[in-house]
C-alpha cells in the first residue's frame, strides 16, 4: 500500500505540465494566470494529501476549473423568499420599486451632482436631495438621513443628550436583532439612561419625577417589534410631548419601522405614521427606510429645524452618511408616496402585503403539478392556507392570510430527514428557494413569489436522486 501511494505521488504532474493543457489555457483566458496557478496548486496539494489521486494533468485542470467556477459565484445571491415573512431581515428586507432600482443604476453608471449645487455652481449638501420630500410627506420642519435607524437613534442621543440624561420608560427598553439593545446604544451615545415606571405600567408622574437639571431629552420608543398585553399603562406620545414642551425639553420619538401611510387602507392594522408622530408634538422622530417604507436601508430623522441643524453639525454625521446610490433610490421611493392611490401597484412592499389569499391560492394551484414533478414520488404536495408575517419587527402580532404549498414525505420512516434534505436541495438551486418547515411539512408560502415562470424553470434543476437514496 505504501509503495502504491509513493508511486502515485511520483506521477503527480507539475504546475507547468498542467498549465500546458488546452483546458488550462482556456481557463487562463477566463480567470487570469495568477488565479489558475493558485487553483492548480491547491488541487495538486489536495491530491498529494489523498495519495496522489487524481494524477493526470487534465484531471488536475478539471479540479482547478471547478474551484475557480465556485469562487466566481457571488456570495450575495438572489433567492426566492417563500418563508412567509415579507420583510425578512436575513433576506434583505424590502424589495425595491422599479423606479428606485433604475435611479440607483443611473447613479452607479454616472457622475452625479451629489454635493454640487448646479444652479449656483458651488458645493451643495447631499441631504438636499431628500429634505424637501421628507418634510412634504411628514409635515416636519426639517429632515436628515443616515445609514440606518440604529444610527439615527445613536446620533440623535449623542447630539441632544451627550453627558446628560435620557428619560425612557422601562417598558420601551427594547432589544432588536443581533442582541442590539437600547440601553447599550444609549451608553455608546454618551447619555445616562434614566428608567421610569415598570415593565408593564408607566405613568405621567413617573416622567415628572425624573425630570431634573441634567435631563437632556424625554425619549419615547414605539415598541414595533413586540407588544405587552394585559395590565398595562403607557403615556401617549401627545401627552408626553406636551410635558416635554412645558419643561422645555426635547421629546424624541423613535418609531422603529416607520410608515408614511395608514396601513389600514391596505387591510393591515393601523401603525402610527411619521406624520402623526410629528402632529402629536414630537420634536424629533426617527424611523427606518427598508421596512414598512419599502425603500433601501436608511435611517430618517425629521423634526424641529434647530435640532436637525445640531444633528447635522455632529462630526458623527459624516461617518453615518449615505452614498449616491442609496440617496437616488430613496428619492425615487419617496416620490411614489406622492401618489398614494397607486402606491400598491408601484411599491413591492405594499403590493405584497395587500395581496389577497384567493389570489395566492390561485398561484398555488397553478404551480402544484410543477412542484410535484420536481420533488418526485417520495413527497406529496398540496395547496395549504397559511399566515404570512410582515417581518423586521413591524406589527409583531399581525399576520396576513396567505396560501402556499405544503410538501410532506410519503415515508413514515425518516420523514424529518427527508424534508431536511429537500430543504437543502431547494437551497442548492441556481436561485435558492427558502421556505419553512412546520408541522412535519416543508411549507412554501407564495405571497412573495413574483415570477412564476422563473420559479418553475429554476425547479427543473432540482436533483434529489442521491439524497433520496441515501435517506430511504
Amino acid at each position: 500500500m505504501a509503495k502504491n501511494a509513493t508511486a502515485n505521488l511520483r506521477k503527480l504532474p507539475s504546475v507547468d505540465e498542467v498549465l500546458r493543457t488546452v483546458n488550462a489555457g482556456d481557463a487562463v483566458k477566463r480567470f487570469g494566470r495568477a488565479a489558475v496557478v493558485g487553483a492548480v496548486r491547491r488541487v495538486i496539494a489536495a491530491s498529494r494529501a489523498n495519495g496522489g489521486i487524481p494524477s493526470e494533468p487534465d484531471e488536475v485542470t478539471s479540479g482547478a476549473l471547478a474551484l475557480l467556477q465556485a469562487q466566481e459565484k457571488p456570495k450575495l445571491r438572489p433567492v426566492f423568499n417563500l418563508t412567509g415573512t415579507v420583510l425578512h431581515t436575513n433576506l434583505g428586507r424590502a424589495v425595491l420599486a422599479e423606479s428606485a432600482i433604475e435611479a440607483a443604476v443611473t447613479a452607479m453608471r454616472s457622475a452625479m451632482a451629489l454635493e454640487f449645487d448646479l444652479e449656483g455652481g458651488r458645493r451643495g449638501e447631499r441631504d438636499d436631495h431628500l429634505r424637501g420630500l421628507l418634510c412634504e410627506l411628514t409635515g416636519a420642519e426639517d429632515a436628515t438621513v443616515v445609514n440606518n435607524n440604529a444610527a439615527a437613534v445613536l446620533i440623535v442621543l449623542n447630539t441632544l443628550a451627550h453627558r446628560r440624561e435620557t428619560i425612557v420608560s422601562r417598558g420601551e427598553l427594547i432589544e432588536i436583532g443581533g442582541a442590539f439593545r437600547m440601553p447599550e446604544i444609549m451608553s455608546r451615545a454618551g447619555t445616562k439612561l434614566v428608567e421610569v415606571g415598570t415593565t408593564n405600567r408607566t405613568h405621567k408622574g413617573d416622567y415628572v419625577g425624573a425630570i431634573g437639571a441634567k435631563t437632556g431629552i424625554i425619549f419615547k420608543v414605539h415598541t414595533s417589534n413586540y407588544r405587552i398585553e394585559g395590565f398595562t399603562k403607557e403615556v401617549g406620545a401627545r401627552e408626553l410631548a406636551t410635558l416635554a414642551s412645558e419643561r422645555k425639553i426635547p421629546m424624541v420619538h423613535d418609531l422603529g419601522s416607520g410608515t408614511l401611510v395608514d396601513l389600514a387602507q391596505f387591510g393591515l392594522a393601523h401603525e402610527p405614521t411619521v406624520a402623526e408622530a410629528i402632529a402629536d408634538g414630537a420634536d424629533v422622530v426617527t424611523f427606518s427606510g427598508d421596512k414598512l417604507l419599502g425603500g433601501p436601508q436608511a435611517g430618517f430623522i425629521v423634526g424641529r429645524k434647530d435640532l436637525i441643524a445640531a444633528i447635522n453639525r455632529n462630526p458623527m454625521k459624516r461617518a453615518l452618511r449615505l452614498d449616491k446610490m442609496r440617496i437616488a433610490a430613496i428619492e425615487a421611493t419617496l416620490k411614489l408616496y406622492r401618489d398614494p392611490d397607486r402606491l400598491a401597484q408601484r411599491l413591492p412592499t405594499v403590493r405584497l402585503l395587500s395581496l389577497s389569499r384567493s389570489a395566492i391560492e390561485a398561484c398555488s394551484r397553478r404551480l402544484l403539478s410543477d412542484v410535484q414533478a420536481a420533488v418526485g414520488p417520495l413527497f406529496s404536495v398540496e395547496v395549504t392556507a397559511c399566515e404570512s408575517q410582515i417581518g423586521s419587527g413591524a406589527l409583531p402580532l399581525v399576520t396576513v392570510p396567505s396560501a402556499g404549498l405544503a410538501i410532506r414525505s410519503l415515508s413514515a420512516r425518516g420523514a424529518g430527514r427527508l424534508l431536511k434534505r429537500l430543504a437543502e436541495g431547494l437551497r442548492d438551486l441556481d436561485i435558492p428557494v427558502v421556505g419553512r418547515i412546520e408541522e412535519q411539512a416543508l411549507v412554501l408560502d407564495l405571497r412573495c413569489l413574483d415570477d412564476e415562470r422563473a420559479f418553475v424553470r429554476n425547479l427543473k434543476s432540482l436533483d434529489l436522486s442521491e439524497k433520496s437514496n441515501e435517506s430511504a
